[in-house]
């Protein structure tokens, strides 16, 4: 129940400007959040690579509502890039594409995401799509083929595996090779689109996994770029030990060798998790936001987890 009401919130306005004016939100979400400005993630991003640990830089934002605001957000994605190629640090970036305008109308997105793609090629660099809500599962899979066959291969996608449909959108993306970042997904669907209850979602996680697996060791797909921009074809993004259990257990019955393969958790997150699977020789890529539009995914995080929900309600009560 609760989780579905922050859900709600993050997705309502009048919640959106009540909650950030509280010093104390900000306070919680800064455990998530690097900053507000692009250099808050780099030097986050400085941080994780002393520990060994890869990046994914994304700048906060979806549903922008007119072509002025996408064209900005596109324009803070380039200038992204830039600062990691200036910086020298081994991350990539991740965008949105409702942040790049497909709610609106025409080729405003396709356009954008293509000058994104082709800074990021410039830079020998990758791209990878977020998966967001069930209403644009369809046209963002839509878009990535559009991309394909236009030429790019620089740029991969994020499947949610809570989603009936994930397990058969992942088969037709690997007859291609198409980097993927599994995740459960962090937004409330029903239960005639997603698997309602967590124990389907964990076994549906673990067949998506050993068919990525599989993928990359029958196609002997690249392993990770020795600069770190550039992942593997098997990206597993969790938190929970038992499904990273499972996918250690399972690319060494089949072979697969670590490097081609990587783990990604949020930042602020399992910070010992992420260690002992560097300490183990995996690659861990780390998923580092930062910017102003951070609301939405603040309240996605405080959902996903009892603790950081009850932290936040306790400090609401004594602020």
């Amino acid at each position: 129940m609760l989780r579905s009401f922050f859900i709600y919130l993050s997705k309502a306005s009048w919640a959106r400007n009540i909650v950030m004016h509280w010093s104390f939100a900000w306070k919680m979400a800064s455990r998530f959040i690097s900053g507000e400005s692009l250099a808050d993630g780099i030097e986050a991003i400085k941080q994780l690579n002393k520990k060994g640990i890869n990046a994914t830089l994304d700048h906060l934002g979806e549903h922008t509502d007119t072509p002025e605001k996408a064209q900005q957000a596109t324009m803070d994605i380039l200038q992204a890039f830039d600062a990691i190629e200036e910086a020298g640090v081994r991350a990539n970036v991740s965008i949105k594409l409702t942040q790049l305008g497909m709610g609106l109308s025409g080729n405003t997105c396709l356009e954008n995401l293509v000058r994104i793609l082709d800074k990021a090629k410039s830079y020998n660099s990758f791209v990878r799509i977020d998966m967001e809500d069930s209403p644009v599962t369809q046209k963002t899979l839509d878009t990535l083929e559009a991309l394909c066959q236009r030429g790019y291969s620089n740029v991969g996608i994020v499947i949610q595996a809570y989603l009936y449909r994930s397990e058969a959108d992942m088969r037709m993306l690997l007859d291609n090779c198409t980097k993927i970042r599994l995740c459960k997904g962090a937004y409330k669907e029903p239960a005639t689109i997603a698997f309602p209850k967590k124990s389907e979602v964990d076994a549906n996680y673990d067949r998506c996994t050993a068919l990525l697996l599989n993928t990359a060791q029958s196609k002997s797909c690249p392993k990770i770029s020795a600069d770190g921009k550039i992942p593997p074809l098997p990206a597993l993004a969790t938190h929970d030990p038992k499904r990273i259990d499972f996918a250690k257990v399972y690319a060494e019955k089949i072979g697969l060798p670590k490097d081609a393969m990587e783990f990604q958790m949020l930042n602020g997150i399992r910070r010992d998790l992420q260690e002992q699977l560097v300490k183990e020789s995996y690659p861990v890529r780390i998923y580092v936001p930062y910017g102003t539009e951070w609301y939405p995914y603040f309240m996605r995080r405080l959902a996903e987890r009892p603790a950081n929900l009850w932290f936040f309600i306790s400090n609401f009560f004594h602020r």
